[in-house]
């Protein structure tokens, strides 16, 4: 599964853009697997309506532990890598490193008060779209966090591209915009990144959302490793 990654390629380009597109991850009955979950109400602790809080269109639910098995092998084969990328971003902002393990991440989680469970899974239907924003749950932020595309673009659904924004100081903002394919993941920078400049290396925000999905329905399962308040 993740382990036969690229993860030296990744790390280049986290480091160039703070988006990395990898290629498939999961096979298409993992995919359909997933999917499914999302009707499951018993596997979720929360629900929410995006409409009612401004967020944008379409609704995500928040896994419950225990996690489903193969949303918490995922969650934790990717993490290992993950901290090695972003303990030398660490060390480049001048920033506490993160523990090797994510047990450890969660021990430290739960000391700072956040100890409910992050992984999600997005639907959208026509009109559907995510406004841009940060998954910030809590003091502990892991700086780096991972989506999962469950459906077949233009098959499945139409539009609904993955919109990352950055925020450079002093200059105009820069737009990404990817469109991953069933069973790929992108991996990106969940609040900030390091960027050298001409005094060291400097924080660059960066935000994301989600395009109006114009037909059909798109699921994506969304992997964050620090837990939530």
């Amino acid at each position: 599964m993740t382990t036969r990654l690229d993860w030296a390629e990744i790390g280049e380009r986290l480091d160039a853009g703070g988006v990395a597109v990898t290629p498939p991850v999961l096979t298409p009955d993992e995919c359909t697997e997933l999917r499914e979950l999302f009707d499951a109400d018993e596997l979720f602790r929360s629900t929410i309506v995006m409409a009612r809080h401004a967020f944008g269109e379409g609704s995500y639910r928040y896994f419950a532990d225990p996690l489903p098995p193969l949303v918490a092998k995922l969650r934790a084969e990717l993490y290992p890598p993950l901290a090695a990328i972003a303990n030398r971003w660490a060390a480049q902002l001048g920033e506490p490193t993160w523990p090797d393990e994510l047990t450890e991440l969660h021990r430290r989680c739960a000391a700072a008060g956040q100890d409910r469970p992050t992984p999600l899974i997005l639907r959208y239907g026509p009109g559907g779209y995510n406004c841009l924003h940060q998954d910030l749950y809590g003091e502990l932020t892991f700086p780096l966090q991972v989506l999962f595309m469950l459906n077949t673009p233009d098959r499945d659904f139409t539009g609904g591209e993955s919109v990352f924004v950055e925020q450079r100081p002093r200059q105009q903002s820069r737009p990404v915009v990817v469109r991953p394919g069933l069973g790929q993941a992108v991996v990106f920078a969940v609040h900030h990144r390091p960027v050298r400049g001409s005094r060291g290396f400097r924080r660059v925000n960066l935000r994301h959302g989600v395009s109006e999905v114009h037909e059909g329905r798109r699921h994506v399962l969304g992997v964050i490793f620090h837990n939530a308040r």
